[in-house]
């Protein structure tokens, strides 16, 4: 679900986010949301524009909504709907999947980005992005939401770019 309009929200609804992101990751399950063997085969097919070979394997896992768009997330006391999906996926992806769902509204993919910057910035934030969109682009070759694709593959490139960074900035202080 796209989000067509700043949503009116307080800190203290974000501050909620945080914190319930935060406990459910800690959450011990055995339930799954999203399996290895598809990040394995779907991630080097819809980011294969990146160039590169693209890592398959995520720097951690951890337990997740699953489905957290703007219509499973209510306010203005936070609630979070629609739990039949949960479980294991990357850490970090449920920021990355909400962050992805609101780059058609750029001022509140920004906003979002600022209130959960831990967690995407992260390296385990980054993995998490490429994997929301290659979820994103894969269901939009089926006719969902279609308008969020040149948006979705310039965010790739975008984290694609800073982890490639990331990783010069770490051989370089390994050989200092």
């Amino acid at each position: 679900m796209l989000v067509t309009a700043e949503p009116p929200l307080s800190a203290a609804w974000w501050s909620d986010l945080r914190t319930a992101l935060v406990h459910l990751s800690a959450v011990h399950t055995d339930r799954t949301a999203v399996r290895q063997a598809y990040l394995d085969r779907a991630m080097p097919k819809y980011l294969a524009f990146l160039g590169g070979p693209v890592p398959t394997t995520p720097p951690a896992w951890s337990t997740a909504h699953g489905d957290l768009h703007w219509a499973n997330v209510v306010g203005p006391e936070l609630g979070i709907l629609d739990w039949e999906g949960w479980g294991t996926a990357p850490a970090g992806y449920d920021a990355a999947l909400l962050h992805a769902y609101s780059l058609g509204m750029p001022e509140t993919a920004e906003h979002l980005r600022h209130e959960l910057s831990p967690i995407l910035d992260s390296e385990e934030g980054r993995f998490a992005e490429l994997a929301v969109v290659t979820e994103l682009l894969q269901s939009a070759e089926r006719g969902d939401n279609v308008e969020l694709v040149p948006a979705l593959r310039q965010r790739a490139k975008e984290v694609w770019h800073r982890t490639a960074a990331d990783g010069v900035e770490v051989l370089l202080r390994e050989y200092d």
